[in-house]
């Protein structure tokens, strides 16, 4: 446990130092906060650093043999009706208690909130059991997505007005809880099918889920008129000059508390539901399981305390500051850094790190994957922006980002795939909507712009960066084996002439 608490406070460091140094550089510079704006950041930033070291903790004890304990046993149970069944059932039910999605649903306006919540959460549930079922019958991840992407874009021709707000719903729905069982449900199912060697199909399950927001959202705007609404994010904390640091940490301890409760209770419930029909796991594991949820859910409510309370505010005032200056262009490369450092700030994204490393035996290293992520997220920030600043319309960013991530789905490892279309969506978790969505829209107030799509463009660039990362992995895997072959050919011929 010493191992694992040493190797996690460094992890959390690393994530929390980018974002410290990029706040006192906007602040000493171009964007100066108030001071209590400043104090709050930092007293945020201790929280979060905290909160990640036990989260992190959590979801190496619970969440991730959860999900693989329920992947093994709905496969074990070679009952088809009853695998979707479950599937359909855990998507839509963690989903519908997704925070972020009521907020979505809230600032959408033109489609009730119910509606809205309802359509995306049997958007995830029906997608979650294509997801599965791709693992079952070893359908190559490339060639679906292949077809569901460009499906959903035509059917967003006849929805238009909605497609950024689509993209986004798809972002908010992959939440820090949900994304590592996702992980680790197609992980579960991967190594009851495929066996070991199968690595690719521990990856792509969450990339499948995200598509189903994005067609039940694109429906649903067929038969609704859209309205002149923005998505604001989490309401800002008011009156801050009549209310201490401490009361509003204290305040937003408790909301946070609230919404991961919600967030684990249904997948506590699948859990123990399982435990009692089919699993029968031992008073050890279970107890080990249970110590991790209980890291989980005082890691994640500091963590989501620390951000929504501590870097919400600060980030509007910087975005407001930079984009009252006459030379706001300027906002274009820091807003690479600040998606950059966010991503490395966001805790599902080790998650995801820890397990490539895992699955590969290292072949794929966590540099290598923090470093395409957080370059792929960084250039998703600056088109943002450049979006913000011209007004262009966002089909001119998303037809070619997703033609580009799906022809290289061709041409790349299969491995490379499913990571890389994971990577974007754990790159929206709770710092983006907390830091980089409201720094846009404080930047976005002197256009006439609207917020929808910022969040669901960071899920587009990192599968694109990965999968470059893949196209060269494999070029070099290539060129390897062809000089040991070399060598090879060139010890045999010196073997021979020796014995000649």
């Amino acid at each position: 446990m010493r191992d694992i608490i040493k190797e996690k406070v460094s992890e959390s460091m690393l994530a929390v130092l980018p974002i410290c140094v990029m706040i006192l550089l906007l602040h000493f510079t171009i964007a100066p906060l108030k001071s209590e704006l400043l104090a709050m950041m930092f007293v945020g930033m201790a929280m979060l650093f905290v909160g990640m070291i036990l989260f992190s903790i959590g979801v190496e004890l619970s969440l991730l043999p959860i999900g693989e304990h329920v992947g093994s046993a709905l496969i074990a149970s070679r009952k088809l009706p009853l695998i979707i069944v479950v599937l359909f059932i855990f998507g839509f039910v963690v989903t519908a208690a997704e925070p972020d999605l009521f907020v979505l649903a809230h600032q959408v306006g033109s489609i009730p909130d119910l509606t809205l919540i309802i359509g995306i959460s049997v958007g995830v549930g029906l997608f979650l059991i294509l997801a599965v079922l791709r693992i079952l019958f070893r359908w190559r991840l490339g060639r679906v997505l292949a077809i569901i992407y460009p499906l959903a874009f035509c059917i967003a021709i006849f929805a238009s007005d909605y497609l950024a707000i689509a993209v986004d719903a798809a972002a908010v729905t992959t939440g820090p809880v949900t994304v590592p069982f996702l992980l680790a449900i197609g992980g579960g199912f991967a190594a009851a099918t495929s066996g070991r060697n199968a690595e690719e199909d521990n990856f792509g399950i969450s990339s499948i889920c995200s598509v189903g927001p994005i067609m039940t959202v694109l429906i649903m705007g067929m038969f609704f008129v859209p309205t002149d609404t923005q998505y604001l994010g989490q309401p800002e904390i008011a009156g801050e000059g009549a209310r201490t640091v401490f009361a509003i940490f204290a305040d937003g301890l408790w909301h946070s508390l609230k919404d991961v409760i919600m967030i684990t209770i249904p997948i506590v419930s699948i859990f123990l539901l399982f435990q009692v029909v089919k699993l029968k796991l031992s008073k050890t594991e279970l107890m080990k399981i249970f110590v991790g949820i209980i890291y989980l859910m005082i890691g994640l409510t500091v963590f989501l305390a620390g951000v929504n309370n501590g870097f919400m505010p600060a980030a509007t005032a910087f975005g407001e500051a930079i984009g009252a200056l006459e030379y706001n262009w300027i906002v274009i490369p820091i807003a690479f850094v600040i998606g950059a450092g966010v991503l490395l700030a966001e805790p599902t994204a080790y998650v995801l790190v820890k397990r490539v490393v895992d699955i590969t035996n290292g072949a794929i290293s966590r540099s290598m994957m923090l470093f395409g992520m957080a370059t792929g997220v960084g250039i998703a920030m600056s088109l943002a922006m450049v979006r913000v600043l011209t007004g262009m319309s966002i089909w001119w960013l998303l037809i070619p980002g997703y033609a580009i991530s799906l022809t290289l789905t061709f041409i790349v490892p299969n491995i490379f795939v499913g990571i890389g279309f994971d990577a974007g969506e754990v790159a929206t978790g709770a710092m983006s909507a907390a830091f980089v969505l409201p720094f846009a829209l404080g930047f976005g107030k002197l256009t006439s712009v609207d917020a929808f799509g910022i969040v669901g463009l960071s899920t587009m660039l990192p599968p694109i960066v990965v999968q470059s990362i893949g196209l060269l992995y494999n070029f070099k895997l290539k060129r390897a084996r062809k000089r040991a072959a070399k060598i090879a050919e060139d010890d045999l011929l010196e073997d021979k002439e020796a014995t000649v």
